[in-house]
């Protein structure tokens, strides 16, 4: 049996090539992501850290991949047409493979961002999906510029057709820019209690580029447009701080010594908010006298919990 060298230098060559590509990404990747994770950071900078090594993973081994099908087409003979088409169609796949990396890495320091300033902007999905637009525009602009083609041109016509868009979308833009402004207020923020004018509350989940999402305590979703959330009457109650005070009607008979109920009274709300989670311990509750009804002395007791939710457990 004859030694195909034809054979091998069409098929298994090419194969090799592609097969060591991504040996060597592999191994590489492992190498940089392990001497990533071994550098010693502070608390703060872990975060950071974690974010560049989540954006890392897949990212070596998918240029390697494309380095060994290059090498493939340097070393195997194919037509004039094939050989000038390939190398542009892999430097078009380098260069969005990049703009991907360059987006997860943005979209994940802007979230760490986010997490450590407790700064709203950057952790709501409208921010994460305009900093993946802007970072993939800037791409395919670079991808154009690397083919010699003028992107004047395209900026002027976005330009023009931008404004028809804009006419034909002014719900949607309405929606967007309600969006921003209540990000920029930070008056309604992921994680607040919330309740509207039209009486429905509960957690905000997610400000997108149209819609604010709610989760109400019966487990729904509430979604409202933004441009409406922007101008209802909103009750926000994690602002400005997440404790607040709640207040328990109480009624005793007339015939009741009203200083020994006051006394007892204010004894059992202690031991409530020490002992029930949620309570705060240190809150000093009292009493405020408020009605003779008929057959009662109404007084409220004004009592203090950590958060919206923990008041019903307390009351």
């Amino acid at each position: 049996m004859s030694f195909d060298y034809e054979f091998v230098k069409v098929w298994v060559y090419p194969i090799l090539f592609i097969i060591c590509g991504i040996l060597i990404g592999i191994i590489i990747e492992k190498i940089l992501i392990s001497r990533l994770k071994k550098i010693e950071v502070t608390d703060k900078g872990q975060d950071w850290k974690e974010a560049i090594v989540r954006s890392l993973r897949g990212t070596l081994i998918s240029l390697f991949t494309i380095a060994g099908i290059y090498g493939t087409i340097i070393y195997v003979p194919m037509g004039e047409a094939l050989y000038n088409i390939l190398p542009n169609v892999l430097k078009i796949v380098v260069i969005l493979l990049l703009t991907v990396f360059l987006a997860r890495i943005a979209v994940g320091l802007l979230n760490v961002y986010s997490k450590r300033s407790k700064v709203v902007l950057p952790g709501t999905s409208i921010f994460v999906n305009l900093t993946k637009i802007l970072v993939f525009l800037i791409g395919i602009m670079i991808l154009l510029q690397s083919f010699g083609i003028s992107i004047t041109p395209i900026l002027t016509a976005l330009g023009v057709g931008g404004l028809a868009v804009a006419l034909a979308l002014q719900d949607t833009l309405s929606n967007f820019f309600a969006g921003l402004q209540i990000i920029a207020s930070k008056q309604v923020r992921p994680g607040d209690y919330v309740k509207l004018e039209s009486l429905d509350e509960g957690f905000v989940e997610d400000i997108t580029w149209k819609n604010t999402t709610i989760k109400a305590l019966r487990n729904n979703l509430i979604i409202i447009p933004n441009s409406k959330l922007s101008s209802t009457i909103i009750t926000n109650y994690h602002l400005p701080e997440k404790e607040m005070s709640i207040v328990v009607p109480v009624g005793v008979s007339y015939d009741s010594d009203l200083k020994h109920v006051e006394t007892v009274t204010i004894e059992v709300a202690k031991e409530l908010l020490r002992e029930i989670e949620g309570g705060v311990p240190e809150f000093e509750p009292f009493i405020r006298y408020n009605a003779f009804a008929d057959s009662s002395i109404n007084f409220n007791v004004i009592l203090r919990v950590k958060e919206f939710v923990n008041q019903y457990p307390v009351q």
